[in-house]
């Protein structure tokens, strides 16, 4: 994976840094403080929904007690003055009324006797007469004992306005016990509907984007009775698609006041939101849900604001060190860059220039050491081109000398490893192998028959055909050879030709009975030039073939001893004259493996004979 990136110039390392530690404190500083000012600020709007609902929740507490204690002190005070006879005062009506007139907040008062007739008073041009009676027979239906019942917040039919019913029973009778009368008030929800209206005209949304906090009032049943859209509470709409409204049906009387985050879906998106809620009691049987929502991220606005602030502080900031960093690196970079040329130039064997590295610092004084080490590689250099060609001279004539001493126990024989080399190089030439490949072969070749110096003179100079049991010992050659050579490390990637130019492509060669592809082509190639140079040099057992035979012989076995590539490239050179008849033309290197200064000789410059 790095090797496809590639070189990264120091200059783009250099800026790198300076960018690094330029803006990495300011990005941390930034990103920390932004996130405490985040955290504090959460914390800020929590503790500030939550105060709200509870306070909100109080009012409407205070507000429901007030009424309790106006039906509560009605009934007591018909009991002190001895119950319902007082009902038949014919001036009673009008004081109801006039009582009803003092408090704008009471929409209807009725006085209902168990055994008698209701007595009521009520606002004609909010509700009507047969509602009131609705609402007092409906909430005297769950009256049972001493107790004061409240009923849950009701449109009224005008649709102008919502109430709450509030009873309390009159006590009288021999044992003071009995539930003689009710004291019903219709009392208006609007001062509810005041405790949570904003200052504002704007919507629900619009707060919401503003990072305003909505308030509203729901019922037990999760129903909204009070919102700043009186539109909403007046169509009752269920608000428990809200979490925060489920997490206080949930708690019910546990938890009177709590902060409740959440998330809901907005124009396709998720939108964290703060939630508060607090419960507001009107009877120990009834509760209503003060709710509070907030959008998070509007509400926490500024704290965004300050972190483009920090990015755009950081962009300018990232600006400058580039403008004023890069000018520096430059200066500091050109002169690395120069030494990476001439460095360059050395590797690819150019010692002819040296660098020029104007600077007062250590970079001046490194061009100097680097210009002294080129002198002194070029002589280095020299020294081990001169080395490396000596050495491989003294190599190639070692291989020459152990060829010749094979060929040299045999008469019939002598030149017999030269020229199988020289065939096996113009079959890779003409293979188009890699000229480190036809140097391999060329090796191999030589000493493809290094094994017979294991082998008894009896046998190897034998004038006539052997026996089989001569040949079983003829045929351990390539085992021997490969035994000697494997010892030297140096010779392992010439083994294959040594060791497998006997092998047939039917797998019924030897030493190894190998088959196909199994055969490394560098033995296939030295098998075929082995065979053909034997077939075209005179033995004591058999006379030399004709050149033209002999390459029909080799033809004849492709797909059983031979591969059909390697003499399809044999016939191919021998057609256009490459090889001929006592001589094989050699192509010239095109250049030498890497360091090293190959030399030939003055035969294999042009067409070598053999």
């Amino acid at each position: 994976m790095l090797e496809k990136i590639g070189r990264i110039r120091l200059l783009y390392i250099v800026l790198g840094v300076l960018l690094l530690v330029g803006l990495l404190p300011l990005a941390f500083a930034g990103t920390l403080l932004s996130g405490k000012s985040e955290e504090q600020l959460r914390s800020v709007e929590g503790r500030y929904q939550a105060q709200l609902v509870q306070d909100k929740a109080r009012q409407i507490e205070l507000y429901g007690q007030r009424y309790r204690d106006v039906v509560t002190g009605l009934a007591r005070a018909f009991e002190i003055a001895g119950g319902i006879t007082a009902l038949n005062d014919e001036g009673y009506d009008s004081r109801l009324q006039k009582t009803l007139e003092e408090d704008p907040n009471l929409i209807g008062l009725a006085i209902w006797p168990v055994n008698g007739e209701m007595h009521r008073a009520f606002q004609l041009d909010v509700i009507q007469r047969d509602e009131v009676d609705q609402r007092v027979s409906e909430v005297l239906a769950k009256m049972s004992g001493r107790g004061i019942v409240v009923s849950r917040p009701q449109i009224i039919r005008s649709g102008q306005e919502m109430a709450l019913t509030v009873a309390a029973p009159v006590m009288g009778g021999e044992s003071g016990q009995d539930v003689v009368a009710a004291v019903v008030a219709i009392v208006s929800f609007q001062e509810v509907f005041k405790a949570v209206h904003q200052s504002t005209s704007k919507s629900e949304r619009e707060l919401l984007d503003a990072g305003l906090p909505v308030v509203f009032v729901v019922d037990q049943n999760g129903r909204a009775v009070a919102h700043p859209e009186a539109s909403v509470a007046f169509s009752e709409k269920p608000m428990t698609d809200l979490k925060v409204v489920q997490d206080w049906q949930e708690t019910g009387a546990q938890v009177q006041s709590a902060l409740a985050p959440f998330t809901v879906m907005r124009d396709g998106r998720k939108v964290e939101m703060l939630g508060s809620y607090a419960s507001a009691e009107l009877d120990k049987n009834f509760r209503l849900g003060v709710i509070a929502i907030q959008d998070e991220s509007a509400a926490l606005a500024s704290v965004s604001e300050m972190r483009q602030q920090i990015i755009l502080i950081s962009v300018v900031a990232g600006l400058l060190t580039l403008a004023i960093g890069f000018f520096f690196a430059k200066k500091l970079t050109q002169p690395v860059q120069e030494l990476a040329i001439g460095a360059h130039r050395i590797a690819s064997g150019d010692f002819s220039q040296r660098i020029v590295v104007k600077s007062r610092t250590e970079l001046g004084h490194l061009g100097d050491s680097f210009n002294l080490m080129t002198d002194q590689l070029e002589t280095y250099i020299s020294d081990l081109q001169r080395s490396a060609a000596e050495n491989r001279e003294l190599f190639l004539g070692t291989v020459k000398g152990l060829a010749a001493a094979i060929d040299g126990k045999d008469p019939y024989t002598r030149g017999h490893s030269e020229r199988v080399s020289r065939l096996s190089v113009a079959i890779a030439q003409r293979l188009g192998l890699p000229e480190d490949e036809c140097e391999k072969i060329r090796i191999s070749a030589l000493l493809h028959d290094i094994g017979k110096i294991a082998i008894d003179d009896n046998i190897l100079k034998k004038p006539a055909a052997l026996t089989d049991d001569e040949y079983v010992i003829m045929k351990q050659h390539p085992q021997k050879g490969y035994k000697i050579m494997s010892q030297i490390a140096a010779m392992k990637e010439f083994l294959p030709g040594m060791y497998m130019h006997h092998e047939m492509v039917n797998g019924q060669g030897y030493p190894q009975g190998l088959k196909g592809d199994e055969i490394p082509l560098m033995g296939k190639i030295v098998a075929v030039a082995d065979t053909f140079d034997a077939m075209t040099t005179d033995r004591p057992y058999q006379q030399a073939m004709k050149f033209e035979d002999a390459v029909a012989r080799i033809q004849s076995f492709v797909g059983t001893r031979y591969d059909s590539v390697v003499v399809d490239a044999f016939v191919d050179a021998c057609q256009e004259g490459q090889i001929r008849p006592g001589s094989v033309k050699l192509k010239r290197p095109t250049k030498p493996p890497a360091g090293v200064q190959v030399l030939q000789s003055s035969t294999e410059r042009e067409s070598i004979s053999v």
